[in-house]
């Protein structure tokens, strides 16, 4: 892991085109300012685990599951 000291206003830059800036310092926390190209994401990493949790979930689909979505319940019975 690379560590770095950094002071508020002052950025770090990753490749050519992702600038982290650090917007605010108060206590324990930091602010940071990201600026980053639309085609790359930018998740806290709780969320990013939660996507990566639910793409494994929608992986796991058989084809049970699949054909009973794509097959109509009988009449007057309602889907799960």
């Amino acid at each position: 892991m690379l560590v770095l000291s950094r002071q508020r206003d002052e950025s770090i830059m990753i490749g050519d085109n992702v600038q982290i800036t650090i917007v605010d310092i108060r206590g324990d926390k930091v602010r940071l300012g990201i600026i980053a190209p639309a085609e790359i994401p930018v998740h806290r990493k709780e969320v990013y685990e939660a996507i990566q949790r639910e793409n494994r979930q929608a992986a796991d689909v058989t084809t049970d599951d699949l054909a009973e979505v794509a097959t109509p319940p009988p009449p007057g019975q309602k889907r799960r």
